[in-house]
């Protein structure tokens, strides 16, 4: 069990985080238009996954943006997913708020499947522990960055080496 921390204090995570060269743990999460979507409706993608706490926050705002604008330039063979417990909703309007279109945005609000089988449930707050993952178009994690720190950004760098890897 991997434990990160919010503003300095412990928060243990549930389930365990996917290594590199693992499958991708499944999950169904819901859409914006309240259809559910399952790792098998991104076959034959690169996937870019993004955990965040919540869009309504600073740093997940940034974040989202920041792979909104980085996804523009990915191609086609990749698709960016943003996860958070938002509700669907509020995904949608703060996508249209933020002029976000290039990525998706997932809520995991129902049965935190996401966190649960991804391992970045924080389960004392019911939230997502901020971690990007990159999976293949093999269906195998390329790579995983828990962010330690939860009012941290992520290291975009590792991200988009880890991206170009899995495409080439």
């Amino acid at each position: 069990m991997a434990s990160v921390t919010l503003k300095g204090n412990p928060m243990n995570l549930a389930g365990n985080l996917p290594k590199a060269g693992d499958p991708a743990p499944v999950f169904t999460l819901v859409d914006n238009s309240l259809a559910p979507k399952t790792l098998n409706d991104y076959k034959g993608k690169v996937l870019v996954i993004c955990a965040v706490p919540s869009l309504d926050t600073p740093v997940c705002d940034m974040e989202t943006r920041r792979f909104n604008d980085e996804a523009g330039k990915l191609g086609e063979d990749v698709k960016v997913l943003v996860v958070s417990m938002d509700l669907p909703f509020a995904q949608a309007r703060w996508c249209g708020a933020a002029g976000v279109d290039h990525v998706q945005t997932l809520s995991d609000h129902r049965d935190a499947s996401f966190g649960n089988n991804w391992g970045v449930l924080i389960k004392a707050l019911r939230l997502l522990a901020r971690a990007v993952f990159v999976v293949g178009k093999d269906g195998k994690v390329a790579y995983t960055q828990l962010v330690p720190e939860v009012s941290s950004e992520p290291d975009y760098a590792a991200v988009l080496d880890a991206v170009a890897k899995a495409v080439a």
